[in-house]
């Protein structure tokens, strides 16, 4: 039988051996997006600190009413102290908030996604950022775009989410699908990691206290079994606990193949749109 150490050393090493698809950008860019408290930005302290080797506070977390992430941040992680960047980097976004004029405004998520928010821009709930026509006319580079969005929702609460959450939810996939993103569900805040993984460590969501939760986020933005994750972030922990630090892995791991997945797609159709601009102006010049 496997170990979890044996496991998260495995996991560990194909994360190591990452490369975005055919390295047609340095890293990928994974977006957290989630309703306010539901723990975006303590996946990505939980993901620094597993790498780390010990647990790491970057992100500011909290459990006020209003979302602490007032900023739009880009997250770089490393390899251990002192060791080279890997090729991702997370997106943590302010969070979704039910009532109106609060939290982050649903309109910015497609300029997110194409790629015109820059790290550290103020989140303005009321208003969504200000994109010029000029700027439009000239798309960002497929590298600072969106290539895997990951839904963060509470275990506990998923299935109680407010019919204004779920249809912000619902628009997010929208924009998502429209802009050729793939995506993942990452469910927080499981309480018995044992449950979520069988002898294997490959059974991630078939626990018998959380069909219902999978089964009602896979209704609610069409995403596959296999993309609805599940994670036991580090909160009051003081020490690191290898079975933690598998299903973060694991996680992780499988949004950087989702991203990869977007990845083949866009480039393809960054590809068939030049070709068809480049027909159109050779027409023109007969």
């Amino acid at each position: 039988m496997v170990t979890v150490k044996q496991y998260r050393k495995k996991l560990l090493s194909a994360l190591r051996a990452y490369r975005p698809h055919e390295d047609l950008v340095p890293e990928v860019r994974i977006l957290l997006v989630g309703p306010v408290g539901s723990g975006k930005s303590s996946f990505f302290n939980s993901v620094k600190s597993a790498f780390q080797g010990h647990l790491t506070r970057q992100a500011i977390v909290g459990s006020d009413e209003d979302s602490v992430t007032k900023q739009y941040r880009v997250y770089t992680v490393k390899d251990g102290e002192g060791g080279k960047m890997l090729p991702f980097l997370l997106c943590d976004s302010m969070g979704l908030d039910e009532r109106k004029g609060a939290g982050l405004c649903i309109d910015d998520i497609p300029h997110i996604l194409n790629g015109y928010v820059p790290d550290r821009y103020q989140f303005n709930p009321c208003k969504p950022k200000e994109v010029r026509l000029s700027t439009y006319c000239t798309s960002p580079p497929l590298k600072d775009r969106i290539h895997c969005v990951a839904y963060v929702l509470n275990i506990n609460s998923v299935n109680m989410l407010s019919d204004q959450m779920v249809a912000k939810l619902k628009k997010i996939h929208r924009d998502a699908v429209h802009c050729g993103v793939r995506e993942v569900a990452l469910l927080t805040n499981v309480n018995n990691c044992d449950e979520v993984l069988d002898d294997n460590f490959l059974n991630m969501t078939e626990s018998m206290t959380s069909r219902s939760q999978v089964k009602n986020v896979q209704d609610m933005l069409n995403i596959p079994i296999a993309n609805i994750l599940m994670v036991s972030n580090y909160a009051l922990e003081r020490s690191l606990d290898p079975l933690k630090d598998v299903l973060i892995f694991a996680a992780l791991n499988q949004m950087l193949r989702t991203a990869n997945d977007s990845l083949e797609d866009l480039f393809l159709k960054e590809t068939a749109s030049a070709n068809d601009s480049l027909k159109r102006r050779s027409r023109l010049r007969k």
